[in-house]
């Protein structure tokens, strides 16, 4: 039987595959220096998780295959003795595309948006028993990942190290593209190049929003290919969405396919980008034979994943909210999504995920705080990049154009001013350890620490 070795299996991406190989029969391992709730789940299933680095973790298993990820470079004694031993070396988005090519594979892409599209996809079409890995867990199925009975694979498709180009999926989804982990890419013009190619490699239909302007521009020289537009800004596309309200903590909206009045469908998370990314999946589940009441019943079932939009703490006073976004555009589309829905003022807890996104951002996240009452900062977290980028935490402050903007260093300080408050929202956003601290104040609000 075949073992795999996972380097950094705690993460939501590896950790999703090496659920899947371990269904598949094989002998799964893995290591990661941070234990995280993902770690409980993978031990339940028979994978043995190792807290430390270490090349023994691979000799003693009698490794075949080591699975890495664009973070694990050289250096790492587990992947050194690897390459130095000529064992099998696969990258994480290899893995996944070899999964999703042999199936009827829905890969879901965009700068933003992809893990909730791809995971409010997974939920509606439950029914129709499809594999499933994405980028946070799924209440319905306690995991980010799952292994279906189906001919449908629903991928989250990772453009950050480019991972997604690996893919063949027969239908693909692009929610927007936007400059970010430039990092990686080095431009906008990179980004473009690398979905346009995205493009290219699906198979039947390629589903975009309409409302990216890059977007649009980029699809003008894909006229061979079967490009799904969809709206909620405009009327002359294939799938739009009109008559936007909110309903309490609901928003309402009619659904048009193609000339088609699909219905009114419901949303229990807020914010007219979710509409946006609702619509691929309406489109698709209908596509595939799920009748409108079906995708109506189970989409307004869709709370989100994990870490978007996750209400972890509501007293009637204080809500403590742990939220993903960690780009200028998705935090302003959370706070719009905020603003439409809470009554109570709004506090940002803010933790900048990486020293180059706030250098090269700089300007965009001084404008997309303007929904927030209050801005809390940080220190920077690094995600293993080096401080090298002459960016600084005060930098972004000073860049913020609001009146109450503090940098807070220590959980003490962020639960006291948590505490001292009365009637209002806090979100915690960010990609790093933010997470963490959150779920750390919300205990010791329950007595639990």
């Amino acid at each position: 039987m075949e073992s795999i070795y996972f380097i950094g299996i705690n993460g939501i991406g590896m950790s999703g595959l090496a659920k899947i190989m371990k269904s598949k029969g094989k002998n799964v391992f893995g290591s990661d220096i941070t234990k995280n709730y993902v770690t409980e789940e993978l031990n339940s299933l028979g994978i043995k998780v190792y807290e430390e680095h270490n090349k023994e973790n691979i000799i003693k298993n009698n490794i075949d295959t080591v699975v890495i990820s664009s973070a694990i470079k050289k250096g790492n004694p587990e992947y050194d003795y690897a390459i130095e031993n000529n064992l099998k070396i696969v990258k994480r988005g290899e893995l996944l595309a070899h999964l999703l090519n042999q199936e009827e594979g829905i890969a879901v892409a965009g700068t933003h948006g992809k893990t909730t599209t791809s995971s409010m996809l997974a939920s509606v079409m439950l029914p129709k028993e499809p594999t499933i890995v994405v980028g946070g867990i799924l209440p319905e199925i306690s995991s980010n990942a799952k292994v279906g009975t189906s001919k449908y694979f629903i991928a989250e498709a990772d453009e950050s190290d480019n991972s997604f180009l690996y893919m063949l999926p027969k239908y693909s989804v692009i929610t927007n593209i936007e400059a970010d982990h430039l990092e990686n890419h080095g431009s906008l013009e990179n980004i473009i190049n690398s979905f346009s190619e995205f493009i290219d490699k699906t198979e039947k239909e390629i589903l975009v929003c309409s409302d990216c302007k890059i977007i649009e521009e980029l699809i003008k020289n894909k006229k061979d290919k079967t490009i799904v537009r969809y709206s909620i800004e405009k009327e002359d596309v294939d799938i739009y969405a009109k008559n936007i309200r909110i309903k309490g903590e609901k928003t309402e909206f009619e659904v048009v396919i193609k000339g088609e009045k699909i219905g009114v469908f419901s949303l229990s998370i807020p914010g007219e980008h979710n509409v946006s990314n609702s619509l691929p999946v309406i489109y698709l589940a209908y596509k595939f034979g799920m009748s409108p009441e079906e995708i109506r019943e189970n989409l307004v079932k869709f709370r989100g994943s994990k870490r978007r939009y996750d209400v972890l703490y509501n007293d009637g006073n204080i809500k403590i909210i742990d939220d993903y976004a960690h780009h200028p555009t998705e935090i302003n589309a959370t706070l719009q999504g905020a603003k439409s829905i809470e009554k109570n003022e709004i506090t940002v807890v803010f933790q900048p995920h990486r020293y180059s996104r706030v250098k090269f951002l700089l300007k965009d996240f001084g404008k997309c705080f303007e929904l927030a009452d209050k801005v809390i900062l940080l220190p920077i977290y690094s995600a293993g990049e080096k401080d090298e980028f002459g960016v600084t935490i005060e930098d972004l402050r000073d860049e913020i154009q609001k009146e109450d903007v503090r940098i807070l260093t220590e959980i003490d300080d962020v639960e006291k001013m948590v505490t001292a408050e009365e009637k209002r929202v806090f979100i915690f956003m960010g990609a790093g350890d933010i997470s963490k601290m959150a779920h750390n104040i919300v205990d010791r609000l329950e007595g639990k620490l």
